[in-house]
């Protein structure tokens, strides 16, 4: 049996990560169904403290999801977690970004202007990457 999966990124700050590479990646934030947490709080099945306001909108404080505008069809879900501690140490994965058809550079230079930081490029055979790192530090590889 094929198992299917998510990717999941620890965050101090889970939704405006969430929102930086839903924008990165041109993929869609997970919407926020106000009215069932607000069921949820009122049944006595969470709470307020389980929750926060984002962009003016009711959110689980525990994270925001981005995937794939085709749908889990077209890649796994990406899930941004709250975890209370900052990273320390270099990721042990990383997101791969493939521009297909687009310049790379024009993705890695659009990326460094939204908060991303150029960490190195790389080579290896014919194959040449750029590693930048997200606005909380996490990395990425953007290539052909």
């Amino acid at each position: 049996m094929a198992y299917t999966f998510q990717v999941t990124i620890d965050s101090p700050d889970p939704h405006p990560l969430a929102d930086w590479w839903a924008d990165a990646l041109g993929w869609e934030v997970e919407p926020s169904d106000e009215p069932f947490i607000r069921g949820l709080i009122a049944a006595g099945h969470a709470t307020e403290d389980d929750t926060t306001t984002h962009r003016g909108t009711l959110v689980w404080k525990a994270g925001a999801a981005i995937r794939h505008p085709e749908g889990l069809e077209g890649a796994p879900r990406i899930l941004f977690q709250f975890v209370p501690e900052p990273k320390t140490v270099k990721n042990r994965v990383h997101l791969d970004v493939r521009t297909g058809d687009d310049d790379p550079q024009a993705l890695v230079e659009r990326l460094v202007a939204k908060g991303a930081k150029h960490l190195h490029e790389g080579r290896q055979g014919p194959s040449v990457w750029t590693t930048l790192a997200d606005p909380q530090g996490n990395e990425l590889c953007v290539s052909h």
